[in-house]
C-alpha cells in the first residue's frame, strides 16, 4: 500500500523485492561498493526459500517512489529471532527480558546472513540525500510503532552512512571484523615480507603442505566456472555447518543454484582437487568479487587434508586479490586463524534504536563504555599481529 507523503513522494513498504524493478533497485544498488545490495543477491535469498516468513526473516523493504520511479530503497526485515546476524545482541535480549518488555519482532537493516560491510540505505545521486533520509527515518519510527515493533537496528553498515543516521538519533556499537588490504603488494612474496621470520616460515609450511598431500589448486572466476560445481557448492556448505556451526545453515540448496547465470559474473571459485581427478574438487571456497572488493563466503572439503583449509580461504584468495589488483579482501565470519594470516581486526558499526523508554534509556548510557572496551579489544589483537617492524596500514 503506498501512502502519499509529499507532493512529489509516495513511500511504499514491499513484501518481497520481485515486487520491485530490478533495473530501478540495481540503478541505487550498482554504483555501491557492496555486491550485496543488488537486486540479485537479495533476490535469490527470497525466492531460495533462505530468508522468508518461515525463516524467521521476513521481508518488509522500505521504498520511496516520485510517480513509478523508484528514487529510494532499504532492504529491511522483520526478525522474530536474532540467528544468522552475526551481531550478537542476546545481552539486550536478555535485558528487555528482564525488564519485561517484548524484544522480538524487531526490525532489521541488513542483507541476511552475510556479515559484510557496507549496508545503508539506497538514495538517487540526484535526490536530496538529507531529507530522503529523514523522509525514511520517519517511516520507520512510524511502521514500528504502529506493528508494535521493539526496535530498529542496522548492522554492518556504511561508515560514512552511519555518521549520517547518528545525526537521525541512532546509536552506534562497536564492533570488528578481520579484514586484508593491498599494501601496494606486487605478488605474494611482497605479502610475505611484512611478516616475521618465524610465521614467514609458517606459512611456507602450511602451503607446502597442500602440494605434498597430492592437491591442487584452481582459482575459477565468472565465466570460467562450470555450470556443474554450483550445485557441489551447497554440498561443500552444508558439511561444513554440520560439523562445525549447529544451526547455522540458513542457506538453501536452491539459492546457490540460482547464482547460475544471473550472478555468475561476481563469483569466484578456490577449488581444490587431487592430482587424479580434475573435474570433481575435494575442497572449496565460494567467494565474490566486484570491482576492488573481495569476499570470501563459505567453504567445505569431503576429506581433510591439513592446511587446506588455510590454502583455499587464505592464501590462494589473497594471491589472487594481488594478481587482480583488488585492494580489499574480507574472508568472512570468525577470527581465531586471521590474524596470524595477516588480517587485523577491523572495526565495523551497527546502529540502534529501541522504543521503550527503558531500554532506549539503558543502551545510550552504557554503549560508550561497551565501544571503549571494543576498541581497546581491537587495539590489543592489533599489538598481536606476528609482522615486522616495518610500517603496515591498519584501518581500526
Amino acid at each position: 500500500m503506498i501512502g502519499q507523503v509529499k507532493s512529489s513522494y509516495s513511500v511504499a513498504w514491499i513484501q518481497k523485492i520481485a515486487e520491485i524493478p530490478k533495473n530501478q533497485w540495481d540503478a541505487l544498488a550498482q554504483p555501491l561498493a557492496t555486491p550485496f545490495m543488488e537486486w540479485e543477491w537479495i533476490h535469490n535469498l527470497e525466492s531460495s526459500g533462505s530468508a522468508t516468513l518461515k525463516t524467521g526473516w521476513q521481508p518488509c523493504h522500505l521504498t520511496v517512489w516520485r510517480d513509478r520511479q523508484l528514487i529510494a530503497a532499504a532492504p529491511l526485515y522483520i526478525k522474530s529471532h536474532s540467528y544468522g546476524e552475526f551481531v550478537f545482541d542476546h545481552q539486550w535480549a536478555d535485558l528487555s527480558h528482564r525488564l519485561g518488555v517484548r524484544y522480538y519482532p524487531k526490525l532489521l537493516g541488513m542483507i541476511p546472513f552475510t556479515p559484510a560491510v557496507g549496508y545503508r540505505f539506497l538514495i538517487a545521486p540526484n535526490e536530496d540525500e538529507a531529507t530522503i533520509t529523514e523522509l525514511m527515518v520517519s517511516a520507520i519510527d512510524h511502521f514500528c510503532d504502529r506493528n508494535h515493533l521493539s526496535g530498529c537496528h542496522f548492522l554492518f553498515v556504511d561508515p560514512n552512512w552511519r555518521l549520517v543516521m547518528e545525526q537521525q538519533g541512532f546509536s552506534n556499537w562497536l564492533h570488528h571484523s578481520y579484514i586484508w588490504t593491498n599494501q601496494g603488494f606486487n605478488n605474494f612474496d611482497d605479502y610475505l615480507a611484512v611478516f616475521n621470520a618465524n610465521q614467514r616460515r609458517n606459512i611456507k609450511r602450511e602451503r607446502k603442505a597442500v602440494t605434498q598431500a597430492g592437491l591442487f589448486i584452481k582459482t575459477l572466476a565468472g565465466e570460467e566456472i562450470p555450470h556443474h560445481l554450483f550445485p557441489l557448492i551447497y554440498r561443500f556448505y552444508s558439511n561444513t555447518c554440520d560439523k562445525f556451526y549447529w544451526g547455522s545453515k540458513y542457506l538453501t540448496h536452491k539459492f546457490f543454484e540460482q547464482l547460475y547465470p544471473n550472478y555468475l559474473e561476481r563469483v569466484v571459485l578456490i577449488a581444490a582437487y587431487r592430482d587424479e581427478n580434475e573435474h570433481k574438487p575435494i575442497g572449496l571456497s565460494f567467494c565474490l568479487r566486484k570491482d576492488n572488493n573481495f569476499y570470501g563466503r563459505y567453504w567445505g572439503a569431503f576429506e581433510e587434508y591439513d592446511c587446506l583449509h588455510f590454502e583455499a580461504c587464505y592464501y590462494q584468495p589473497i594471491e589472487w586479490a594481488i594478481s587482480q589488483g583488488i585492494t580489499m579482501f574480507d574472508p568472512g565470519a570468525g577470527g581465531q586463524h586471521k590474524k596470524r594470516r595477516g588480517f587485523p581486526a577491523t572495526a565495523n558499526h551497527s546502529l540502534h534504536r529501541f522504543y521503550h523508554p527503558r531500554m532506549s534509556q539503558i543502551f545510550s548510557r552504557y554503549i560508550d563504555e561497551v565501544n571503549l572496551m571494543e576498541q581497546e579489544e581491537i587495539d590489543a589483537m592489533n599489538q598481536d599481529l606476528p609482522f615486522t617492524k616495518r610500517d603496515v596500514e591498519i584501518e581500526v
